[in-house]
């Protein structure tokens, strides 16, 4: 009896020693979340939590030192089968709830943060309501095989007054509710620097400076990174500057010096198999390789690829113009400011930059016509 006794008390105090240690909760109970476990990411870190899960039920709890973002998601969606999982913003000393329907809707509520968490997420929702109609109305138009450069001259018309409309309602909300501590979580939703650095100053100080500190400086300071990033792209990729000189190898392993190909218009594709956007556009790059052939030519660079995925590739899309492979370690991307694939940077003969264009763009082609016809 005895022993039982001094078990119970030893299982008690346990029990109070975790829940003493564990500074933060959630209890989550989702329809239509079929799983009998979940993973937890934690954060930016590489570490992983498995939680039981029964009938969409389950709770997690963890001893947290600052505030930081939980992704969880099933095994099937970490295999990649499915796609089951939600994310959100862990807060030391708070207690979260998260309930509703994962197949239609679903809200977070609990203690005074995520009731506030709530407010700015019912905010965004109002926010971006015109912007996700019409994206999913793209999509749909783009599925029923509608011209794609149709589509994307539209987008660029529609899209910028879209974008204003939802900054507009952001900066709305947090003049009216400079307190609200989880305005902070907004800075992850922006990618501007100059307006996140606006939006901050829009804050109270105890919001500004209390615990979400850390948390928001994180995506100001990326933020930073990446105007720092095309203020250098567009110096260094601006039209009429000289296209700098490389040597890589060729598909058959010798040296391949890209100024040999001046006196004639070239298109230096930076690339990867790995890229779904880099092989959608192939079709199109060997129509226009064929319809001008002989007045330009195509240098594919390859990155971030092993070498027997980029030949594959180039045997398995049958692409005929000319193959190099940037090696790991290569400084090319940086010289010339590539942040971004596709990257296509159209050289004159003369070696300057004519235009360079990221991403599968329409407006390549457009330009293709007008200094080759």
């Amino acid at each position: 009896m005895k022993k039982m006794i001094l078990s119970a008390a030893l299982v008690l105090a346990s029990t109070a020693a975790m829940a003493q240690k564990s500074n933060f909760q959630v209890k989550v109970d989702l329809k239509n979340f079929a799983t009998d476990s979940v993973i937890v990411f934690k954060g930016r870190d590489v570490k992983m939590d498995t939680i039981l899960v029964k009938n969409g039920k389950f709770t997690y709890s963890d001893n947290l030192t600052k505030v930081s973002n939980r992704a969880f998601l099933t095994p099937k969606t970490y295999r990649g089968l499915e796609r089951k999982m939600f994310n959100f913003p862990c807060v030391p000393g708070e207690k979260a709830e998260i309930k509703g329907d994962f197949a239609t809707r679903f809200d977070i509520a609990g203690s005074k943060f995520y009731q506030q968490y709530h407010e700015v997420d019912l905010m965004m929702e109002s926010a971006e309501k015109d912007l996700k109609e019409y994206s999913e109305s793209l999509n749909a138009r783009t599925k029923n095989g509608e011209d794609r450069e149709t589509i994307m001259n539209e987008y660029e018309k529609k899209m910028p007054a879209l974008l204003k409309a939802r900054t507009e309602k952001i900066f709305a909300f947090v003049k009216q509710n400079p307190d609200n501590e989880a305005c902070a979580t907004l800075f992850e939703k922006m990618d501007d620097y100059d307006q996140m650095k606006e939006l901050l100053g829009l804050l109270s100080e105890n919001v500004k400076n209390g615990r979400m500190k850390a948390y928001y400086q994180y995506f100001i300071d990326m933020a930073k990174k990446r105007a720092e990033a095309d203020e250098k792209a567009k110096k260094l990729q601006a039209s009429g500057i000289d296209a700098p000189d490389f040597t890589l190898n060729d598909i058959n392993g010798k040296p391949f010096t890209f100024s040999s190909l001046r006196g004639k218009y070239v298109v230096i594709d930076f690339w990867g198999s790995w890229c779904g956007w880099c092989i959608k556009g192939m079709p199109k790059m060997k129509e226009y390789y064929e319809k001008y052939k002989g007045k330009f030519e195509i240098l594919g660079v390859d990155c971030n690829d092993t070498e027997a995925k980029w030949k594959a590739a180039v045997e398995k899309h049958q692409l005929p113009w000319i193959h190099v492979y940037n090696p790991k370690g290569s400084d090319l991307l940086d010289k010339y400011g590539v942040q971004g694939f596709p990257t296509k940077i159209v050289v004159g003969p003369d070696g300057k930059i004519v235009k360079t264009i990221v991403g599968e763009d329409p407006a390549f082609y457009t330009l293709l016509d007008e200094v080759l016809k």
